[in-house]
């Protein structure tokens, strides 16, 4: 999202004293089953240096030593979870000291719904890190209460309750592959109510007060996507100011994101079944998005589900 020394605009110096720059760094958390394997090994490919479970204590360490490699280790991911216990408590007191020396890091999350975990664990028959005599619930509750501080912090967070090991990478792929980092990168997502609210979504808008072109028996077929629909839904009183209205909203929210340092946003537009009203406002904010300089990705979770 944002550039790549939004954290710190100059290139920090090594412990040394030398000139070598600081390396990128990412670290990769969330819930056990979610895909944090996948995710680091996509970075792995991608030609970062990739560390499984390192204690978060040495995280700072990690980061000096690839200051000194002469730019051999330009970009760094640490995947932390909570196999670590006794070291996990200190992540917050590491991702501090990282902020002091202006180093940029980003935290990814890998999130995904309790039905999701559970069916995961029990396809490998293998049980939750934390359930110890419990059941597999349990120790999915306990790690989300532990991880509940960090997911909050995180610059990027990826439901893969529906996603598989492709679509997992191919996400990975369109925030980390490529050259330059854009200033912001944003996920326009539609969805319908009736299926659940998106558990990775930054904010969410909600378009059932337009009428419903669902009732429009010639419009039923069609889909936000087509000009029918799109005509239909912008010509209700109020579709074209809420549009222009929340753009407009969404540039001073993109500004102190910049200023804090978040690359990624996911901005979620829902209606009843995610056919109609939420897809063409969707479509239309992605392009208003996009003509701001935006990068900006557009999904449809439910369309096609009805």
């Amino acid at each position: 999202m944002m550039s790549e020394h939004t954290r710190g605009e100059e290139p920090t110096t090594g412990p040394a004293g030398d000139d070598a720059a600081t390396p990128e760094l990412v670290i990769i958390s969330g819930m056990s089953g979610a895909g944090r394997s996948t995710a680091a090994k996509c970075l792995e490919d991608l030609g970062w240096f990739v560390v499984d479970n390192l204690p978060p204590a040495l995280i700072p360490t990690m980061v000096d030593l690839g200051a000194r490699s002469q730019g051999n280790v330009a970009r760094i991911a640490v995947v932390v979870d909570v196999r670590g216990r006794g070291f996990f408590d200190s992540l917050r007191e590491s991702l501090t000291d990282l902020e002091a020396k202006g180093v940029t890091r980003r935290i990814v999350f890998l999130e995904a719904s309790e039905n999701a975990l559970v069916q995961r664990f029990e396809s490998v028959r293998r049980p939750h890190p934390l359930q110890g005599e419990g059941r597999i619930v349990d120790g999915i509750a306990a790690e989300r209460d532990l991880l509940r501080e960090l997911r909050g912090d995180a610059d990027l967070v990826i439901d893969t309750s529906n996603l598989n090991v492709h679509e997992l990478r191919a996400k990975m792929d369109a925030q980390f592959a490529g050259g330059d980092e854009p200033e912001l990168r944003a996920t326009v997502m539609s969805f319908g109510y009736k299926y659940g609210l998106p558990v990775d979504a930054d904010h969410v808008v909600d378009c059932r007060f337009l009428p419903n072109p669902h009732w429009v028996p010639e419009l039923r077929p069609f889909t936000g996507t087509s000009e029918e629909v799109a005509g239909y839904v912008f010509n209700q009183p109020g579709a074209k100011e809420f549009l222009d209205r929340y753009a407009e909203l969404l540039q001073l929210i993109a500004a102190g994101y910049r200023r804090e340092g978040k690359r990624y946003v996911t901005i979620a537009v829902g209606c009843t079944g995610g056919k109609h009203r939420s897809v063409a406002m969707s479509e239309r904010l992605a392009r208003r998005l996009s003509a701001e300089g935006v990068e900006t990705v557009i999904v449809h979770r439910d369309m096609g589900r009805e």
